[in-house]
C-alpha cells in the first residue's frame, strides 16, 4: 500500500539531502590541517651534536690573508672539495661556488694559452699548518687560491715566465676584473699563485662568476676561445688593472676592456 506523501514534504526532503551533500562535499574539499608533531628531543640533541662536531672538524676560527675562513679538512662536509677542471686532466681542491668558477677559469686559460697542464701540476687547498700565514699562500688554506706548477715558479723568484706568457697572465687577470691577484705582483713573489682578491660577500665576485658562467655556455667565449692579449683595448685594460693592484690592495677596482 502506497502512502500519500504531500508534494511539499518531498521537496523539503530533497532540498535537505542536496544541502547536506553540498556541505559534505565542501568538508571533503577543505584542506586537512595536520597537527605538527613535537620535535623529538633526542633527535634534536643528536643533530646539534653532529653540527658541533662538524664545526670543530672543519672550521679553524681564523682567516687567510684575503679574509676567507681557513678550513682544516677538504672533501669532508666543509666548503672545500675536489673539483674537476673541464677540458683538462686536473682535479683541484678549492672552495665551491663562485670561487670555484673564477679559479677554474684561470686554470683553464693557463692550460690553453700558456702551457698544457698535467695531473699534479696544480695545487689547491692546503692544510692551515702547511702554509705561511703572513704570505698570500695562506689563501690556499681557505680554498681560495691555487698554485700552478709551484716547482717551476718557486716562491721568492721572479722572471719565470716569458714576456708573452706574462701578457697572457695579465689578460686572464683582466678577464676577472680584479677579483684575482697574481702572486708575481706581491712583495714576496710567488709566480705560481693565483688568489681570490676580494673578501667574502663581495658582490663583484658574484658578478664576475656569473659573467664567466655565461661565457662557458656561449660558443666562442671563455677559456679556450683564443683571446688576443695583444689587442689594444685588452692591453690597456690589463695594464690599468696591474697598476691598481701594484700597491697590494686586497680589493682593487675593476678594470674592463
Amino acid at each position: 500500500m502506497t502512502a500519500n506523501i504531500p508534494r511539499r514534504t518531498v521537496l523539503r526532503g530533497a532540498i535537505g539531502v542536496a544541502a547536506g551533500a553540498a556541505v559534505g562535499s565542501q568538508l571533503l574539499a577543505a584542506p586537512a590541517y595536520a597537527v605538527t608533531p613535537t620535535p623529538d628531543p633526542d633527535a634534536v640533541r643528536r643533530l646539534t651534536e653532529e653540527a658541533r662536531q662538524r664545526e670543530a672538524r672543519v672550521r679553524t676560527g681564523t682567516v687567510s690573508r684575503n679574509g676567507w675562513e681557513t678550513e682544516k679538512v677538504a672533501d669532508d662536509r666543509g666548503n672545500v672539495y675536489t673539483r674537476p677542471v673541464p677540458g683538462t686532466p686536473l682535479n683541484v681542491r678549492m672552495r665551491m661556488g663562485d670561487v670555484e668558477t673564477v679559479l677554474v677559469h684561470v686554470i683553464s686559460r693557463f692550460h690553453y694559452e700558456i702551457d698544457a697542464l698535467r695531473e699534479g701540476d696544480v695545487v689547491g687547498w692546503r692544510a692551515p699548518d702547511q702554509v705561511r700565514r703572513k704570505l698570500a699562500e695562506s689563501n690556499q688554506a681557505s680554498g681560495t687560491a691555487v698554485q700552478i706548477r709551484p716547482g717551476s715558479y718557486p716562491s721568492g723568484a721572479r722572471g719565470g715566465f716569458y714576456p708573452f706568457e706574462e701578457l697572457a697572465i695579465r689578460d686572464i687577470l683582466s678577464d676577472c676584473e680584479g677579483v684575482i691577484r697574481w702572486g708575481g705582483d706581491d712583495s714576496t713573489p710567488d709566480e705560481s699563485l693565483f688568489s681570490i682578491d676580494v673578501p667574502p660577500g663581495n658582490e663583484r665576485l658574484t658578478r664576475i662568476a656569473d659573467k664567466l658562467r655565461g661565457w662557458t655556455d656561449t660558443p666562442g667565449q671563455g677559456a679556450g676561445a683564443a683571446a688576443d692579449p695583444l689587442r689594444p683595448d685588452r692591453l690597456k685594460a690589463a695594464k690599468r688593472l696591474a697598476d691598481r693592484q701594484a700597491d697590494g690592495s686586497a680589493d682593487a677596482q675593476p678594470a674592463r676592456p
